[in-house]
């Protein structure tokens, strides 16, 4: 006890010397581009981009997407690399030393990736657990002779056996209220007369024989009352705590703290795994997709243009939410990756590289998704639109379901769950490196005691995600991505690149990247001073009016949430720019003023000495 006390006593003593604790860099310019990558691409382009893309117009949709990272996705995440990595301070010191006026925005990001760190670490834990029991082979998801099954229960395993005599008439059987049921019964159960194997009549006209029959995935079934629990689960009744899955959160953090024990330089190491294996396991899922069949039918549906869309405000709103939800940028998660540079690394390359990365692997595993989906409409007899769907529904409901029809499904079930768990814990690496980045800078002795930090971000990030382990616990964790990742950081990015083009000075900050050796010629320095004076700025809060009017209430499925969950949900977006006009505030107290609060401090420096500069006569190049 001692010995630790007097550690303590000499670090502290190093830190108020001369001697502060040396600040940790990454292993190589590679794994910094990997943990871009890793943070970048997650579940987002596997279960969110691919229906988006198919509802907004097909292949037409990439136009406005790609439009979208140019002028938005793109420049942020290299305004917050270039933040990072001239200062290598985290977000809070960062843009507190830029302008005093700006001091709360470090703060802001800190609470958006602190809260989603929380939330998101629970869809981890529901891949960990659909991982586990497919290598145990207990694949229940593909039945409906479990106690939880209602009668809508709907297997595609049952159905086929069902369908095996078929001969196209309406006497054709198919299973429906856990029975094989002909289509001709079924249409007269649903008010329709029978007319083939595909259609009842209604009066004159035709309409599919499904139209009015209820069926629910057995899958659907299974994720939510045996993964989650939900029970009779409401806002007022929680309901009761889900021991699985607080043993697969746990499991989750304890991965995530062994990985970034160390920090950088331990998490670097992992990133070639977390970050490369996903594209391995992709491959192997689109091989095995396009070979089924329906498959055609499925990537057609994906990919077909439909240039109308294009002329609706929706399809353009969706493109630019999806940039701002795949790319991870205004979460302060890049400030600090690239705080760990070198300062002349060549970061402008890297923001195009993992840019580009992301948006090509976005399209790629649409062909992933959409091949499986049209193998699956093809099993069940309906249109690919109604098996498509995204978020959660679509990793586990859609996906699962179509798996279980394969040859060897217990295989495919494995890489595709591994993949999201791989996926998800990937993305999370950075969010917690923000966070401790963001106490060690307040407490630089803590750099001696990182394992610490870890460890404490960590299990407080596991205590606060329990409630979203109980059989409510998924319309807490709807009411969060439903208001975190959403409108707020729209505002927060606003705020950034407004900091930087306009408070400190567009000149400034292109003169800060010539001293870190990124030099443009005219045409890029036209492009770089138009999108962050004027594109970015304009285009964001045009989006954030759009997400406003189109905004509705937080649901989970059929269940509208009560108007105090909707309250509550509007001050969890709340209290993530709450910290902006706090900083404001704490700025005029400490007696900034007129054009001062604009200005930047003397904390806003090189984090070289000027003589490793190629200007060495100067202090800080921005001043010039």
């Amino acid at each position: 006890m001692c010995k630790y006390v007097k550690n303590i006593v000499k670090d502290s003593i190093s830190v108020n010397g001369s001697e502060t604790p040396k600040r940790a860099s990454w292993g190589s310019p590679l794994e910094f581009i990997l943990a871009c990558l890793g943070y970048a691409v997650g579940l987002g382009n596997v279960w969110r981009f691919p229906y988006l893309c198919y509802r907004n117009g097909g292949g037409a949709f990439l136009i406005p997407f790609f439009l979208m990272i140019m002028i938005i996705g793109l420049p942020i995440f290299y305004l917050e690399l270039y933040v990072g990595q001239y200062t290598a301070l985290g977000p809070l010191k960062a843009f507190q030393s830029i302008s005093p006026f700006f001091s709360g925005v470090g703060y802001c990001t800190l609470m958006v990736i602190s809260m989603i760190s929380v939330y998101y670490m629970i869809i981890v834990a529901w891949t960990l657990y659909y991982t586990i029991v497919s290598i145990i082979g207990n694949l229940e998801w593909g039945t409906c002779s479990n106690d939880y099954n209602t009668d809508f229960c709907y297997s595609g395993e049952y159905d086929s056996r069902c369908r095996e005599n078929n001969t196209g008439t309406a006497a054709d059987l198919t299973y429906y209220m856990r029975r094989c049921m002909s289509i001709e019964e079924i249409c007269i159960m649903t008010g329709y007369e029978p007319y083939n194997d595909k259609y009842c009549m209604d009066g004159s006209e035709t309409v599919l024989w499904y139209t009015n029959a209820t069926r629910i995935l057995a899958s659907e079934e299974y994720y939510n009352q045996r993964v989650l629990g939900i029970g009779e689960a409401t806002w007022e009744n929680w309901g009761t705590i889900q021991w699985h899955l607080v043993g697969c959160l746990f499991a989750c953090w304890v991965v995530a703290f062994l990985v970034v024990i160390k920090g950088v330089q331990s998490a670097g190491k992992v990133v070639y795994f977390t970050a490369l294996f996903p594209y391995v396991m992709l491959t192997a899922l689109l091989i095995r997709g396009v070979t089924l069949e329906g498959a055609g039918e499925g990537i057609l549906f994906y990919l077909t243009p439909r240039w109308e869309n294009l002329l609706s405000a929706r399809v353009w709103g969706d493109a630019a939410s999806q940039t701002f939800y795949s790319f991870g940028v205004a979460c302060g998660s890049l400030v600090t990756l690239a705080s760990y540079n070198k300062f002349t690394n060549n970061c402008h390359f890297d923001a195009v590289f993992v840019c580009v990365a992301n948006f090509l692997t976005s399209i790629y595993a649409g062909f992933v998704i959409f091949s499986v989906l049209g193998f699956q409409a093809d099993k069940m007899g309906v249109s690919v639109d109604d098996v498509a769907q995204q978020g959660p529904g679509l990793a586990f409901v859609v996906y699962p379901e179509a798996l279980l029809q394969m040859p060897v499904p217990q295989l495919w079930c494995i890489l595709f769950f591994f993949m999201l768990f791989i996926l998800g814990l990937g993305s999370q690496f950075a969010g917690i490196e923000a966070i401790n980045t963001a106490i060690v800078d307040r407490w630089p002795v803590l750099r001696k005691r990182y394992w610490m930090v870890t460890a404490f971000t960590c299990f407080v990030c596991f205590l606060l995600g329990l409630p979203m382990c109980f059989s409510g616990g998924v319309y807490l964790f709807t009411l969060l991505d439903w208001n975190t990742a959403s409108w707020a950081i729209l505002l927060i990015g606003i705020a950034e690149v407004t900091a930087v083009s306009w408070s400190y000075g567009i000149n400034r900050a292109l003169q800060d990247l010539e001293t870190m050796n990124m030099k443009f010629n005219i045409v890029l320095r036209i492009f770089w001073k138009g999108v962050w004076l004027f594109a970015v700025p304009f285009a964001s809060f045009a989006i954030l009016i759009f997400v406003l009017v189109e905004w509705t209430p937080p649901s989970y499925g059929n269940y509208e949430f009560p108007l105090f969950a909707d309250i509550l949900g509007w001050a969890i977006g709340i209290s993530t720019i709450i910290f902006f006009p706090l900083g404001v505030i704490w700025a005029l107290y400490k007696g900034y003023r007129g054009m001062d609060l604009f200005r930047p401090t003397s904390d806003w420096k090189p984090a070289v000495a000027p003589s490793e500069t190629e200007a060495n006569t100067y202090d800080n190049l921005a001043y010039l």
